[in-house]
């Protein structure tokens, strides 16, 4: 895109970024680990909304084990999540050539 067009451009494109924060905010994406043991579940700031886990998995002689499995789902969470945003924002960016949006 010519740095001038861009430039006539602005006002539109702060628009295109407001609505795209106000999408956010509804999106939402979960991962889980250990077989489906813990569950993470992520808004689209990133911010984690809800942890869940099954009372099998949580042994006060294994912690190790559930750090691993809460890390593990946290992760999956966060692949779901931008995947989710990507699909969500990336056709509102497709112009932009923003790496990783179109």
């Amino acid at each position: 895109m010519n740095p001038f067009e861009m430039m006539k451009n602005l006002g539109n494109m702060k628009e295109q970024l407001q609505q795209a924060q106000s999408k956010l905010v509804d999106i939402t994406a979960s991962g889980s680990s250990g077989g489906n043991m813990v569950k993470v579940t992520l808004n689209g700031r990133f911010e984690i909304e809800n942890i869940e886990l099954d009372p099998i998995c949580v042994d006060n002689r294994d912690v190790p084990m559930l750090q691993d499995l809460i890390k593990a789902a946290h992760h999956a969470a966060l692949a779901n999540l931008q995947e989710q945003i990507k699909l969500e924002m990336g056709p509102m960016f497709a112009n932009l050539n923003i790496p990783g949006m179109s």
